[in-house]
């Protein structure tokens, strides 16, 4: 295995890649430093384990220095290594919203889910999905503050991509941990692509929740698909408008024709026609980002949302 990649963000702060895939720049894990020991924010799938602590102690941090540990939520691509992670940082307490705890301490349903969506495949892409120590485990429901070396760790209610979703902001670089909250932009990248999931897609709370991320006036936007952004004040600005514009056509396609795969080529159609050049990526390829947030997901979450608010003529979808 390669050398786990460490980048250092100043202040101590330390973004961690956990080679979800075997591929950089993919899922990030954060270290942020306390007065005595570490926080890390996402611990990223148990099939990214080892990559994981190996950047850690790469970052040159003892796993037993490792304090807390939070996660925006408990989709298995930002918290599946939560249980699998308890013995090897044994001095952790372990945070994630009140509505996804049950879910960690017993993960029947994420691993049913998982085998749902993925098959045969589930098992190695995410790998064991494992209880987590229900004693070890605190809840969260937004508004908690936790110290910080030089500032805090302000905790934020950030539903819409997912009900149990929280974002992260810290004081003293003024950076916020969007996690999924403002969708997906990958390192070397100029778009943010939405991330817009089935089951509890909710698009008025999630541009409510986009809009107290701004609110914060952040000097950093630090995503976990994939680091900080040179412009994340901007991405954030306009996530609005990129969500609403992939709305507008998966709706149009679901009035046409409400099969998934019919949406789904459609939101293909629209991303790729929206890049310059429109022929960057060949037909029949997606870039790096579908890896993370692909249209097939995007699809099934904007019509299960037109579904359930009443968009789609009865009967349909």
């Amino acid at each position: 295995m390669p050398k786990p990649r460490v980048v250092e963000l100043g202040e101590d702060r330390q973004l961690l890649d956990t080679d979800f895939r075997d591929t950089e720049g993919l899922v990030a894990a954060y270290l942020l430093p306390e007065d005595s020991g570490w926080t890390l924010v996402e611990t990223g799938p148990s099939s990214c384990r080892t990559a994981l602590l190996a950047a850690i102690a790469r970052a040159g941090v003892a796993a037993p220095e490792v304090r807390h540990v939070f996660v925006t939520h408990i989709h298995l691509d930002h918290a599946g290594g939560v249980g699998a992670l308890a013995d090897a940082l044994p001095n952790a307490t372990f945070y994630a919203h009140e509505l996804g705890v049950p879910h960690l301490v017993d993960p029947t349903k994420l691993v049913a889910s998982a085998r749902r969506a993925w098959g045969a495949a589930a098992d190695p892409l995410w790998g064991p999905i494992v209880p987590a120590p229900a004693p070890r485990l605190v809840a969260l429901r937004g508004g908690e503050r936790f110290p910080l070396r030089g500032g805090e760790l302000v905790v934020l209610a950030t539903p819409g991509h997912a009900k149990h979703h929280l974002a992260f902001y810290d004081t003293r670089i003024r950076g916020v941990f969007t996690g999924d909250g403002a969708g997906v932009r990958l390192e070397h990248s100029d778009r943010v692509r939405p991330a817009v999931p089935p089951p509890d897609l909710d698009l008025e709370q999630l541009f409510a929740s986009v809009d107290a991320m701004r609110a914060l006036d952040p000097a950093r936007v630090l995503y976990s698909h994939f680091g900080p952004s040179p412009d994340g004040a901007a991405d954030l600005a306009r996530y609005r408008t990129v969500v609403e514009e992939w709305r507008d056509v998966a709706l149009a396609a679901a009035r046409e024709d409400p099969r998934p795969d019919h949406v789904t080529q459609r939101l293909r159609e629209h991303d790729r026609a929206g890049r310059d050049p429109p022929e960057a990526v060949p037909p029949g390829r997606d870039d790096r980002s579908t890896l993370v947030s692909g249209y097939e997901l995007a699809a099934l979450g904007f019509l299960r949302y037109f579904q359930t608010h009443g968009l789609l003529s009865e009967g349909r979808g």
